[in-house]
């Protein structure tokens, strides 16, 4: 150890020891002696583990030096890596003092420099004119010839031989180039620090003096375009012309090309790239292949507009389409077997072609869409565009096909301007539909009023026009729609569902303002009346199936999707169905009202000529209810039992008749189990007896005969009891009139009779038709008395 080190040891000895504790040293030692702890008391919970102690202080020894000769290791390297990294400081730093000494130099070289070349600009300028006078005396030549080649040009460009005036002028533009190019070429043996430059007003002079070429310029590209844009008619005459406009295209897009590279650093010579990029042509690039298709685009635009527009609207609007067909057809069969030939392959013109078809397709139909169309032409143009455009007859041809797939031209009308020519269309057949329904229906109005029976068809059944005019429209009308799309079809569909329901609404008012008018003068010339209600009932039996076979074309929705509320059509018709039937039993309640009110009175007991009568109408009409479409056949006829039942029972509770002894109780019974019999035989057919619908309607006349007719009056309880269990709406006062009709029964027998019915309250059972809910009981007469206590 040196003397130094010997004296600064010594004096860190001398020194007061003050070491400062860092707070995360005190933590990491406490954390560390308690995790010693925790070993140590689980490593000695018991005594004879403090045998191995020394073994543990041992292993623990060896433990901790290991890990102080890796730390000192540590320490080590880190130390000499920092002498290394003080040695690379230093040498650094001489190496930087070197190059400010010799950047100082260099300074002051260039210094002397910039002082001897200020001697050099006089030099610069000769060259600069020199070099310009050169220019001027070597295109002299060529100078004095510039116009009459302009003027040999133009004659060349009017006879329209269009190579040799391009050659033409592709050599005036070439001298045209090469003087501005002398002109702004930099000095001989000069610097290189600038691009090169012209003055404005030598730029400006050259121009001027070759302006012809400009003229020229124009004059041949208004040539080639017009031959571009009758290439349809060249190709077919000559294409020989065609050619040549397609060659001097490309030639040109050659040119463009070769001084788009030049000018971005690919040229020769010392003037190409960076900032010596020799500057463009005036007029450059021209880009004439783009303009080509452009023009093309124009023809086919031209092309369409020649087309008559004369009978566009109207009927004339298919024929228009159908000539658009005929005339896109041609052309591309023109494009695909001639102008093909005359241009590159990679024009690829048949796609061009079809591109400018499609995209001024696109725009005329968007103008015939917008136009006022009827139903009729709506439909014309959803079918060409739907079906006709990409069938096989047009775009759907496999030689199209393979130049470009019908996905990439898109469709020719949007989804939001198909929606809308779906919408113009249902709304234009709903005009048509709905005229057509209020003439039929005036029609069926004018029909009522004839002096002859209705029309019937194969089967015998009433009917008229009516249905089957709206049936066919409606299924004439979907019929139609779905040779467009399925949604155009539910749609037109649910169009004509709603309009049939508001027909049907208009229907029933006509009914019911028929059955008024009949009301009014029941004795009237309308003899049929009867017939056409009952041809009315048939007519909406046939509109309900043809509804549901309507309803049954439309698509369920997709899942997903909110799903259509259909239109309240069939409930239209049930409302109609039951107007008309309501009618029909207010007739033949007007029919036997005379004969219902001669029924169970004394004339009728003795005689009994009042039934047949009665019968004769009922069975009348019972035949007529035959000639209605089942089902409504069948609830005509059960509607009729019901009613007669209903106004018998009625004539009874009015006790016209009330019995005076057992004879008359016997006679009366006999005589309503007749009519029963005579009400079943011309309401019953053979098949129909023993059906459940007897027990509630002519079986009544025979419980009711029963009743009256029981001899033993004690017995009343237990049959009116059984009355109550097969009728129970029956209330007392119906129960008080049977018995004051029988007339031998006592105080106390009523009494026990009205005890049962107090007692007894069923409920209706499900599905039963209440039957004497109908019938009101007359009040009774109550006898004048005086105020007495014993009369109160």
């Amino acid at each position: 150890m040196s003397d130094g080190a010997k004296n600064g040891s010594d004096s860190l000895k001398d020194a007061p020891l003050t070491v400062e504790v860092w707070p995360e040293l005190e933590r990491a030692e406490s954390l560390a002696r308690g995790a010693a702890l925790k070993w140590a008391s689980g490593v000695f919970c018991r005594p004879e583990q403090l045998e191995r102690l020394g073994q543990y202080k041992k292993r623990e020894t060896q433990r901790t030096s290991s890990i102080h000769s890796r730390l000192k290791s540590v320490v080590q390297s880190y130390l000499e890596g920092v002498g290394w990294g003080l040695e690379q400081l230093h040498d650094a730093r001489e190496e930087l003092s070197e190059v400010a000494h010799t950047m100082k130099k260099v300074s002051a070289e260039a210094r002397k420099a910039v002082s001897g070349a200020s001697a050099l600009h006089e030099l610069q300028e000769v060259a600069d004119n020199h070099c310009q006078l050169l220019a001027a005396v070597s295109n002299l030549p060529r100078l004095y010839l510039v116009k009459s080649k302009v003027l040999e040009t133009e004659r060349l460009v009017e006879s329209r031989r269009l190579l040799e005036a391009h050659a033409r002028l592709m050599e005036l533009e070439r001298w045209q180039d090469e003087v501005l190019l002398q002109l702004c070429t930099p000095p001989v043996g000069g610097g290189r620090g600038g691009g090169p430059s012209l003055a404005p007003e030598d730029e400006l002079m050259v121009r001027d003096y070759f302006s012809g070429v400009g003229r020229l310029v124009e004059a041949l590209g208004k040539e080639l375009w017009t031959v571009v844009g009758s290439s349809l008619a060249q190709a077919r005459q000559n294409p020989t012309l065609l050619v040549s406009a397609v060659r001097i295209i490309e030639r040109e897009e050659a040119l463009d090309q070769a001084l788009l590279e030049e000018r971005g650093g690919g040229g020769a010579g010392g003037w190409s790239g960076g900032a010596n990029a020799r500057p463009l042509p005036p007029g450059r690039p021209r880009c004439w292949r783009e303009r080509f298709f452009k023009v093309m685009e124009e023809a086919v635009s031209a092309r369409f507009r020649s087309v008559s527009y004369l009978h566009t609207r109207g009927p004339g609007l298919a024929g228009h389409l159908s000539a658009l067909q005929h005339t896109v057809m041609g052309d591309l069969a023109t494009v695909r077997h001639l102008l093909e030939q005359c241009v590159p392959p990679h024009y690829r013109l048949t796609q061009a072609y079809l591109r400018a078809c499609h995209h001024c397709l696109q725009n005329h139909l968007g103008q015939v869409s917008s136009w006022d169309l009827e139903s009729g032409e709506i439909f014309a143009v959803l079918n060409w565009v739907l079906h006709i455009y990409n069938s096989m007859e047009m775009m759907g041809q496999p030689d199209l096909v393979a130049e470009m797939a019908q996905e990439e031209l898109g469709s020719l009308i949007t989804q939001e301007g198909l929606e809308q020519l779906h919408n113009k269309y249902v709304q234009s057949v709903r005009r048509s539909v709905s005229e057509w329904m209020q003439k039929a229906l005036e029609v069926e109005l004018t029909d009522w009023q004839r002096d002859q029976e209705p029309d019937t068809d194969h089967e015998g059944y009433y009917h008229t026009s009516l249905p089957t005019i709206l049936a066919q429209m409606l299924e004439e009308n979907a019929r139609v729609a779905l040779m467009i799309s399925e949604s155009l079809r539910d749609q037109t569909i649910q169009m004509g569902l709603y309009e049939m329901e508001n027909l049907l609404n208009r229907f029933r008012e006509a009914l019911v303002g028929f059955g008024k008018e009949h009301r009014k003068e029941p004795n009237n010339d309308n003899k049929f009346y009867l017939h056409y209600l009952l041809a009315s009932i048939s007519n909406c039996i046939i509109l309900k199936h043809s509804t549901e076979s309507l309803q049954r074309q439309l698509r369920p929705p997709a899942p997903g999707r909110y799903s259509r509320a259909l239109p309240g059509t069939l409930a239209a018709l049930e409302r109609a169905v039951k107007k008309a039937c309501r009618l029909v039993m207010d007739q033949l309640l007007l029919d036997i009202q005379p004969f219902l009110q001669g029924i169970l009175t004394r004339s009728w007991l003795t005689q009994g000529n009042v039934t047949p009568k009665l019968c004769s109408v009922l069975e009348h009409h019972w035949e007529l209810y035959g000639r209605v479409r089942p089902p409504c056949r069948e609830r005509l006829q059960e509607e009729s039992q019901w009613l007669t039942v209903i106004e018998y029972v009625r004539a009874l509770m009015q006790k016209r008749l009330v019995c005076r002894n057992t004879d008359e109780r016997q006679q009366l019974a006999e005589r309503m189990s007749q009519d029963a019999q005579q009400f079943r035989d011309v309401f019953q057919s053979p098949e129909d007896e023993g059906t459940e619908s007897e027990v509630n309607h002519i079986a009544l006349l025979s419980v009711l005969a029963d009743f009256i007719q029981l001899r033993d009056p004690s017995m009343l309880s237990l049959e009116v009891s059984g009355l109550v269990a097969k009728y129970p709406d029956i209330s007392e006062e119906h129960v008080l009139v049977l018995l004051e009709v029988r007339g031998d029964v006592s105080r106390e027998i009523r009494g026990t009779v009205l005890d049962l019915l107090e007692s007894t309250a069923p409920k209706l059972p499900p599905g039963y038709r209440p039957l004497f809910s109908d019938i009101l009981v007359p009040a009774p007469s109550m006898s004048f008395c005086l105020p007495t206590p014993k009369c109160a």
